[in-house]
C-alpha cells in the first residue's frame, strides 16, 4: 500500500474521534497516559511443554514461548500495534518485539538494544533462531547503529546532549529521525519485553517513555512452583508473574482485557505456540 499523506515510514494515519482528541490534549504525554495490570498466570502446562521441546531443541527458552505468545496476541489484537506521536494515532506497519541484552549477568556488563520483526508467516522456531541470533551478535560485542549512538551521544557534556536530545524528539515527532536509529530501538517497537526471571525477579512496574512509539511493556516475573487447592486437592502448580503496561489511548479497557484473557489461554494450552504466529486464536466465550 503506497503512503499517505499524512503517513509515517513505520505507520499509517488514522482518524481521531472528537472524544480522542480531547483525550490527547488533556492527556498528550505516553506517561500521562499509562495503565498497568498486574496478572499472575498459571503456566504448569507450559513448564510440561517446555520439557517436552527441550528433548528436540536445546536452544529453546522460555523467554522465546513468551515471546511468541505475545507476538500470538498482537497478531489476533491488531489494536495493540498502534501509536500516538505528535498529537495524531497510527497503526504500526510491523510487529516487532524489543527487548535489552547484557553481555553477561554481572554488575559492570554492558547492554544492548535488540529489536526482531515478527512476520505473519513466523513460526515459535523461527522466533528462536531470531532471538538467539541477536543475542549471539551481543555477546560479541556487535554494536547496532542505534548502541553506537547513544553511547557516543552519553559521553558529551550534558548542556550539549541535552539539546541534542530536543531535537532528536522533535524529529520524531515528524517522522525524521534516520532509519538506522529507530531500526533498533526498543523505544519504536511494538512491545518492549522484560525478562526478569532470567535474574530471579517477580514481574514488576515499568513506565514507558515518552520518546518513540512504544505503546506497551511487559515484564515476565520467575516462573515458581504454588501450592493450591483445587476441587478440594492439595496440588503443585507453576506459575509466573506478569507485570504490563499499556498507553491507555489505543484502546480502551475491554480490549486490553480481553488481550491479557487471550495470552493466559495460550500459555495454558501452550500447542498453540506452534504454526503460524499470525494464527486466529478464539477464546469460545469471546464468540
Amino acid at each position: 500500500m503506497s503512503k499517505r499523506l499524512g503517513d509515517r515510514r513505520d505507520g499509517k494515519r488514522l482518524r481521531m474521534g472528537g472524544f480522542e482528541r480531547f483525550l490527547y490534549y488533556l492527556k498528550p504525554r505516553r506517561s500521562d497516559s499509562e495503565v498497568y495490570i498486574s496478572k499472575c498466570i498459571d503456566v504448569t502446562e507450559l513448564v510440561k511443554y517446555m520439557k517436552e521441546k527441550k528433548k528436540d531443541n536445546e536452544d529453546l527458552t522460555y523467554f522465546h514461548l513468551f515471546s511468541t505468545a505475545v507476538a500470538k496476541v498482537v497478531y489476533n489484537k491488531p489494536l495493540l500495534n498502534r501509536f500516538i506521536i505528535g498529537g495524531n494515532k497510527y497503526d504500526r506497519n510491523d510487529i516487532t518485539l524489543s527487548f535489552v541484552a547484557k553481555t553477561d549477568f554481572s554488575d559492570t556488563a554492558r547492554e544492548f538494544l535488540t529489536v526482531i520483526k515478527v512476520d505473519a508467516n513466523d513460526s515459535l522456531m523461527d522466533i528462536s533462531r531470531k532471538i538467539n541470533g541477536d543475542v549471539k551478535k551481543i555477546r560479541s560485542n556487535k554494536e547496532s547503529h542505534t548502541d553506537d549512538f547513544v553511547n557516543k551521544l552519553g559521553r558529551l557534556p550534558k548542556w550539549v546532549m541535552a539539546i541534542i536530545v530536543w531535537i532528536i524528539k522533535r524529529l520524531d515527532n515528524h517522522d525524521m529521525l534516520p532509519q538506522s536509529l529507530t531500526k533498533n530501538s526498543v523505544y519504536h517497537s511494538t512491545v518492549l519485553l522484560s525478562n526478569l526471571g532470567s535474574i530471579h525477579c517477580d514481574g514488576i512496574y515499568h513506565n514507558l517513555t515518552n520518546f518513540g512509539t512504544n505503546s506497551i511493556l511487559l515484564t515476565i516475573g520467575e516462573i515458581k512452583e504454588e501450592v493450591k487447592v483445587i476441587e478440594g486437592e492439595i496440588v503443585k502448580r507453576y506459575v509466573c508473574d506478569f507485570g504490563i503496561t499499556l498507553d491507555e489511548r489505543i484502546a480502551d479497557g475491554v480490549y486490553f482485557a480481553k488481550s491479557i484473557n487471550l495470552l493466559e489461554y495460550i500459555l495454558n494450552d501452550p500447542k498453540l505456540l506452534e504454526g503460524k504466529v499470525n494464527d486466529k486464536i478464539v477464546i469460545s466465550r469471546d464468540k
